[in-house]
């Protein structure tokens, strides 16, 4: 997989801006805030139609513009294909591949396979559970793009059922009878109560959906975790210099030692009951994959907690190189790798391990403040360009 070429235009700070990539390996050089990082996001916007830094398109259209247009030429041993992303300020988005429309944004997926590392990966052990289910959910979408109608629909169900759980709260807490009542709020009194109890019957319609979709959740959950375990534990090993183990645990919110869907779909709907009353009193779904977690933990101790923040770099290193090998295997071609001011996080070992495994086996994108990191051999085989306020100049320091 390559990607061959990269026209940004009215796309953040970049005007109107095309790169052609000649060298398996680009590093983008330049002072912060001129457009490296902004490159980068366009890549992943065609990868996974979302930005880790906004969920709002207007913030990714440059001032004063209605709309921004990303577009990509993308080699893949199936040949060569075009993706194109059109991003509007007061209107939706659309995509097309080969100059055609697509009227389902999520066929676009799949076709261009990224691997991004950034700092703020670091999130990914020190942040919340959330943030480490939607790595989980990013990186299965890149294996099996059709996850992402099941995670879609998962959460459409969710919010029915929360909304269904906030109708049934507002009317208990309607249903508290006052000392002295009048004809009319004896009346208000009783079509409350008949409203709570014919909810009822609806609840049992949405328990049985959000089990049936939460099920192929948590199923697919387990086994990209299963996968992924032995490849970065392997890379852990190798980076830590045999000194650290690392366990990668997949901790469900409806647990089950099997795999069998129907067996978990029970599970689920058990589980639903026990919290029933919680649910009751709190409005809200407390079962389900959107309260799953996974554990990191080195030499036995949670990462998170008690990692320090050399060991938290490896543990996302470890992480990342692992996705590259699994995507890799899976699909049956390289992904691309955005590397994002990494390497100044990084000491020379863990730098020299990631350029190591890169070589030239994957096409990989650098952005970068200068060029110490790098040894000449590096240099001389990459292509370099200096990002200066949204432009693009061939070369180190072009352009000044």
């Amino acid at each position: 997989m390559y990607l061959r070429s990269l026209h940004l235009r009215q796309f953040r700070n970049y005007l109107d801006q095309r790169v052609e990539f000649n060298a398996p390996k680009a590093i983008l050089v330049g002072n912060n805030a001129q457009g490296k990082s902004n490159l980068l996001e366009a890549v992943e916007l065609l990868s996974t139609l979302r930005s880790h830094r906004t969920s709002r398109d207007r913030d990714l259209i440059l001032n004063g513009a209605a709309i921004a247009q990303i577009t990509g030429q993308v080699e893949r041993t199936i040949g060569s294909i075009e993706l194109a992303m059109t991003l509007r300020n007061n209107s939706r988005r659309t995509v097309a591949i080969n100059g055609e429309n697509l009227r389902r944004q999520l066929d676009f997926l799949g076709l261009l396979n990224v691997v991004e590392f950034s700092s703020l990966d670091l999130d990914l052990v020190r942040g919340g559970p959330e943030q480490r289910r939607n790595w989980l959910d990013s990186l299965l979408i890149q294996l099996e793009p059709v996850y992402a109608y099941i995670l879609q629909q998962y959460n459409q169900v969710l919010r029915q059922r929360n909304a269904l759980l906030k109708r049934s709260l507002v009317g208990e807490a309607g249903n508290q009878e006052p000392e002295f009542k009048s004809q009319e709020q004896t009346q208000n009194l009783e079509l409350r109560t008949q409203s709570s109890s014919s909810l009822l019957p609806e609840l049992a319609l949405w328990d049985a959906q959000l089990a049936a979709a939460g099920t192929r959740v948590i199923r697919r959950r387990a086994r990209v975790v299963q996968r992924l375990v032995p490849l970065a534990t392997d890379w852990h090993r190798a980076i830590s210099g045999s000194t650290e183990e690392l366990e990668v645990r997949y901790v469900p919110n409806v647990a089950t030692q099997e795999d069998d869907p129907e067996v978990v779909r029970q599970a689920f709907l058990e589980k639903i009951q026990e919290r029933a009353i919680a649910e009751k009193y709190q409005g809200t779904t407390l079962v389900g994959p959107h309260r799953d977690e996974v554990e990191f933990t080195i030499n036995g101790a949670f990462a998170r907690q008690y990692g320090s923040q050399g060991q938290q770099r490896t543990l996302v290193l470890a992480l990342k190189l692992a996705e590259l090998k699994l995507i890799e295997d899976v699909i049956g071609d390289p992904p691309l790798l955005l590397l994002d001011d990494v390497l100044a996080e990084l000491d020379l070992n863990r730098q020299n391990q990631l350029l190591d495994v890169i070589q030239d086996r994957y096409q990989t994108l650098i952005t970068t403040t200068h060029l110490g990191s790098f040894d000449a051999q590096w240099l001389h085989s990459s292509q370099i360009l200096t990002v200066k306020a949204g432009q693009l100049f061939p070369g180190n320091g072009a352009g000044s």
